[in-house]
């Protein structure tokens, strides 16, 4: 019904439909990235890939990226199957890639739940599924990765380099500004996440002292 009222939908689904079920990661690393925007996950990611002669990978995945506003603008059940589908896209391309290479994401399924949690959970932290709640649980049909690194800095930082960067906010990121019950909602969501859980990195630091933090995480929990 959503693909004949969208035709983007069924383009997604499609895509979706050529994705092998039960995609096997390669033998190279696979290191997720996540945190709220302003943290430092695009430097961070860049620099690691380098570094490693990596690949860098982003949720939602290229091939479908340049939809994403038009599904932003759609009812949450329907934005939220999206980013969903794009997990799942996006597990396929790490497949292949990690055949070559380390594989470094910029958000994958982590983000997708603790936006959906914080959305759809309105209060404060208390309001949210008790810790050991199945939410917070990986898909067990979805790739995994070796290592999830959750960047955080302080509300404060953040606001002042959200300004600095001067771009035009998402309707996420305004939310987050403005409302920090949903802020809080967001990083309490992805520090109850499990199997793997999220390793959390103090991003306020300079680059360089953040990426040598990166660096000794990955060495200490990937075969590299």
């Amino acid at each position: 019904q959503c693909a004949a009222r969208l035709p983007e939908a069924g383009e997604v689904l499609d895509l979706l439909e050529k994705c092998p079920e039960h995609q096997k990661k390669g033998g190279f690393p696979v290191v997720v990235f996540e945190g709220l925007d302003a943290t430092g996950k695009t430097t961070v990611t860049r620099s690691v890939k380098d570094t490693l002669n990596g690949v860098l990978l982003r949720s939602p995945p290229a091939c479908i990226s340049q939809w994403r506003t038009i599904f932003d603008d759609e009812p949450t059940p329907i934005k939220r199957a999206f980013y969903a589908a794009g997990n799942y896209i996006l597990a396929s391309e790490i497949a292949k890639a990690s055949t070559q290479a380390p594989v470094i994401i910029d958000r994958y399924w982590h983000s997708t739940a603790a936006y959906t949690i914080a959305t759809e959970i309105n209060g404060k932290i208390q309001d949210l599924p008790p810790v050991h709640d199945e939410v917070y649980h990986w898909p067990e049909d979805l790739l995994k990765p070796d290592l999830v690194l959750l960047l955080t800095v302080d509300p404060e930082e953040r606001v002042r380099r959200l300004q600095h960067r001067g771009m035009e906010k998402t309707k996420e990121e305004a939310e987050l500004e403005a409302n920090s019950l949903f802020r809080q909602r967001v990083e309490e969501s992805y520090r109850r996440m499990v199997n793997p859980a999220c390793q959390e990195v103090d991003a306020s630091p300079s680059k360089e002292e953040v990426l040598n933090t990166v660096l000794q995480l990955i060495k200490k929990h990937c075969d590299l």
